[in-house]
């Protein structure tokens, strides 16, 4: 499985799964546009740190310059994805540098909007679609008819496996996750026949800063009801995600893959 040449945007790519994507679609021989809201700010958080000692990485080297130790161009851009003139000028930011995109990865999403139904507030609601659903949208609007001028392109978006059964106090995180595969669906419909793919990763519990930054007792009990007993990792998503960016998932298309342990059974 080779991406040599192919040049890959990665939204959320300053850690987590974000960062595990880019640096997978980078080990598979992709040059890499690394965009994130936060790219300096997370660097110092200690997650960072934690995981070079448990994973043999340091997560303290921004994911640009862990890329560029791979031996693959890198370009970070910092932009907010609900921020629709942000993503255009990001955009045009990759190309002057790399002069196309083939693949694009929608790894950033918040969940960080967490209330009864009745008590949601319509701001809250709003930015959150915004960020996990409409700058999707926004970004895919505007790469997929550059990668059907070349005949050939993927797209992969992140989703989740809460949207299957519903959140109860997470209605905007479901409802806007839920919504990216229609959107994957419908671009499926639109591009397919251009060469272009467009797929949805489910993930579960995943072992991203956010969730180890879950109190202990609540992340043991969603181990407690995952079959395989533990927390999946970045890197194991990430390789999902770098196989359908490949040749050889080109008839993999308009699908959604939880990547959860067995949690969704």
């Amino acid at each position: 499985m080779t991406l040599m040449g192919k040049v890959a945007l990665v939204t959320g790519a300053a850690r987590g799964i974000g960062r595990a994507t880019a640096l997978a679609l980078a080990n598979a021989g992709a040059n890499i546009v690394v965009g994130d809201a936060h790219l300096a700010k997370f660097a110092n958080e200690p997650y960072y740190r934690l995981r070079a000692r448990t994973s043999g990485e340091d997560e303290s080297v921004p994911t640009a310059d862990a890329v560029r130790a791979l031996g693959r161009r890198a370009h970070a851009i910092e932009f907010d994805v609900a921020d629709e003139a942000a993503c255009n000028a990001a955009i045009d930011n990759a190309l002057g540098e790399f002069a196309h995109i083939d693949i694009l990865v929608n790894a950033a999403g918040i969940v960080n909007n967490i209330a009864p139904l009745a008590s949601m507030s319509r701001a809250s609601w709003d930015h959150e679609l915004a960020v996990n659903l409409t700058g999707a949208f926004t970004l895919i609007q505007r790469c997929a008819p550059l990668m059907a001028e070349r005949s050939w392109g993927r797209i992969v978006n992140i989703a989740s496996v809460g949207l299957l059964s519903g959140m109860a106090t997470q209605a905007a995180y479901a409802a806007s996750k839920a919504g990216l595969i229609g959107l994957t669906r419908s671009v499926t419909q639109a591009y397919a026949a251009q060469g272009i793919t467009c797929n949805a990763v489910l993930p579960g519990m995943i072992a991203t800063p956010l969730v180890r930054s879950m109190p202990e007792q609540a992340r043991n009990a969603a181990i407690s009801t995952t079959p395989a007993h533990r927390l999946g990792l970045p890197e194991e998503v990430a390789a999902l995600i770098a196989f359908l960016c490949s040749d050889s998932a080109g008839y993999i298309n308009g699908t959604s893959i939880p990547v959860d342990g067995g949690l969704s059974l």
